[in-house]
């Protein structure tokens, strides 16, 4: 086929057209953010799948030998099984058919832009981006091809009445220990999870990856071995975690960053609980504290995409039994809120219980007992409390592992009252002794499960004096455990939400609001309120930029005569002014309140340069928080704000009168200060 030279020309002009056009791309971190949150969605899935199938092997490992043995007889039983189950398996080769040529298409771009007045930048990002899609599909099916595996070796009878007592109480023993071994090394990554990632994002700090994946391999072989932990706390930190890597390797602001933490927070909440809404909730309302826009992008894809990757390894299939449960009469709501005071009295409890091992174990209580744990080491603390949650295991099998199964239980009426009730009791204990000894391991999977024990329990009584009046036991046990979720996070959304989606029951909605809300507000009551005011104030600081409280002046030049800036100091509205250098860069500020003592020192030769302020330049994006920092550890109450266009101070009394109305409700143009003012 000829092609026309008019043809050719015009294909060339396209051609270059389209390269100037490449040179003009910009990657700013608002664009960049929703895709990065929801590449960072993608490896919280894989960060979830790969624990549930780290947890299902160290369980096989530990209690189920002669089924790995007959896995590799000849023509046995279990081979058959394996390679059903690998048939069988969620492949999902779409994500080849997507993944590959986004990534190749983004690697081809980065290599047509040319370096060069700020083009770096684009190019990292692109380059980051299209790597991170081609290494998750590089782990995806590998994973998948595990979860089939595991489904046929990972898979022990949920009983602990099938497996010998001796091991029982050993094996727990044992993993904590090795878990003990793992974490002595790194104090940082002891705690639940969740409380470490609040405190990041709030700090907007940064979580280290190799954090996040030791963290995930400890608590596999505490809940593995038997421990009672949940899985949600450290794919909580570990998607935090990686998150915070990614957003530091391409670029990101601190504020973009901790969105960027929160995101990968709430995939793996969304992925552990098949829950993407939920997850969603979670990062703003526990997280972010804001339901703002700019937030919602990053936060929604990376639920969405961790969701659909978790469902792609751990299968679809919904966590609780699926029953449609719903209001008789209107009299339940009165006991939808008695429930929920109770959920919130169980959550103060359990918050209370865990200190107090915490601190026992550590040596901090009153004894000879809590002395003498405080001086062993962290290996020999946390193998006596896998012990002491053996013994219980065999006095109640839901405090084995993470229990969710015998939530299931009550949901479908199978429990007795009697073993809801020690269910609800042994479970907290058990939770309590295994993290508070030194295991690892979350809190929302061994909540919820004493919610719905509690809940259950709650019903049972109810439906027995008034069955006509009261729905059956398995719906309170299912509002028992958003009422629960609720009351331990202080979040009645992220509670609401979770079991809404899991229950996939919207005629619980109404019970679930009254629960939830109530048990939060109690336990918000109990133990978090002047704390929570605290890190409101705290909040408040680390987010509020000092340009929403800088005095905008005109700098003065360097080279000013100081008669001129006496009478523009005089003038000013702050009694301070910036000073601008002769290459034009801002160089600090001159206060009216100094002039006195250095023009006497300097004398007859005093300039401009001299009567400057040593402490450095703001940006105008900088916190509160920073500003008085840098004015105590400077020994100053003025600083210059470098504004690009416009430039400024802010002074010690207006931050402090910032503070003194509430955060904000006084606007800076109200604030005023005066010569008389400064310090």
């Amino acid at each position: 086929m000829v092609v026309s030279p008019k043809l050719r020309a015009r294909l060339r002009d396209v051609v270059q057209q389209l390269l100037v056009a490449v040179q003009q791309l910009r990657l700013p971190g608002p664009s960049v953010l929703p895709v990065a949150g929801a590449v960072v969605g993608v490896y919280s899935g894989l960060a979830a799948g790969l624990f549930a199938n780290l947890i299902g092997l160290v369980r096989g490992g530990s209690y189920g030998v002669p089924l790995l043995v007959d896995a590799f007889r000849t023509g046995s039983e279990t081979q058959a099984r394996l390679a059903e189950s690998l048939t069988n398996a969620r492949w999902h080769f779409e994500f080849i058919i997507v993944g590959i040529p986004l990534s190749l298409g983004a690697l081809g771009l980065a290599r047509l832009i040319k370096p060069g007045e700020g083009r770096e930048e684009v190019k990292r990002r692109l380059e980051v981006l299209a790597l991170l899609v081609m290494g998750a599909l590089s782990l995806y099916y590998p994973l998948v091809a595990l979860s089939a595996v595991n489904e046929v070796l990972g898979h022990i009878h949920r009983d602990v009445e099938h497996i010998s007592p001796f091991l029982v109480v050993l094996v727990p023993m044992l993993g904590g220990m090795v878990v003990g071994r793992l974490l002595q090394a790194r104090p940082e990554t002891h705690g639940h999870g969740v409380p470490e990632v609040v405190k990041a994002v709030e700090s907007e700090g940064r979580l280290p990856a190799r954090n996040g994946l030791l963290k995930l391999i400890a608590s596999a072989v505490t809940i593995g071995t038997g421990g009672s932990a949940g899985r949600e706390g450290p794919i909580v930190y570990g998607g935090a975690a990686f998150g915070s890597e990614v957003g530091r390797t391409l670029g990101f602001t601190r504020r973009e960053l901790a969105i960027l933490m929160a995101s990968g927070a709430g995939a793996g909440i969304a992925a552990s609980f098949n829950a993407p809404v939920a997850g969603a909730i979670f990062a703003m309302e526990i997280l972010l504290r804001e339901f703002q826009l700019r937030v919602f992008s990053p936060i929604i894809l990376a639920s969405v995409t961790a969701t659909m990757v978790s469902r792609g390894i751990m299968g679809s299939a919904p966590m609780l039994e699926r029953v449609a449960y719903m209001m008789v009469s209107g009299w339940e709501v009165v006991f939808y809120a008695l429930l929920g005071l109770v959920c919130g009295g169980l959550a103060y409890a359990f918050i209370q219980c865990l200190h107090g091992v915490e601190e026992f174990f550590q040596g901090k209580r009153p004894g000879k007992v809590s002395a003498w744990l405080g001086l062993q080491p962290l290996p020999v603390r946390a193998g006596i409390g896998g012990a002491l949650v053996g013994l219980i295991a065999l006095a109640h099998p839901v405090v084995w592992g993470t229990g969710h199964e015998y939530a299931n239980d009550a949901l479908v009426r199978g429990l007795s009252l009697s073993l809801l009730a020690s269910g609800c009791v042994l479970k907290l204990v058990g939770t309590s002794l295994t993290l508070g000894s030194g295991g690892s391991g979350g809190t929302f999977f061994p909540v919820t499960v004493i919610g719905a024990m509690a809940g259950g329990a709650f019903g049972e009584i109810l439906h027995a004096v008034l069955p006509n009046a009261t729905a059956p036991s398995g719906a309170y046990a299912m509002v028992g455990m958003g009422g629960a979720v609720a009351a331990m996070t202080r979040g009645p959304l992220t509670g609401m939400m979770m079991v809404y989606e899991l229950s996939g029951n919207y005629a619980i909605i109404l019970p679930l609001m009254v629960t939830c809300t109530l048990a939060s507000a109690l336990c918000h009551v109990l133990v978090e309120r002047k704390a929570a005011r605290a890190g409101e104030e705290r909040l408040a600081l680390r987010r509020t930029p000092v340009r929403e409280l800088a005095i905008w002046e005109e700098a003065v030049s360097s080279e000013l005569s100081v008669e001129d800036l006496r009478e523009r100091l005089i003038s000013s509205k702050a009694a301070a002014l910036p000073v601008r250098g002769t290459d034009g860069r801002l160089r600090g500020v001159v206060v009216a309140g100094a002039l006195g003592e250095r023009w006497r020192q300097a004398g007859e030769a005093a300039t401009v340069e001299s009567l400057l302020d040593g402490a450095p330049v703001l940006p105008q994006e900088a916190p509160v928080s920073e500003a008085l920092a840098t004015m105590d550890a400077q020994g100053v109450e003025v600083l210059a704000v470098d504004g690009g266009e416009q430039v400024g101070v802010v002074t010690r009394l207006g931050l402090e009168r910032f503070l003194q109305a509430g955060h904000g409700k006084a606007p800076p143009h109200e604030l005023p200060f005066g010569v008389t003012e400064m310090r």
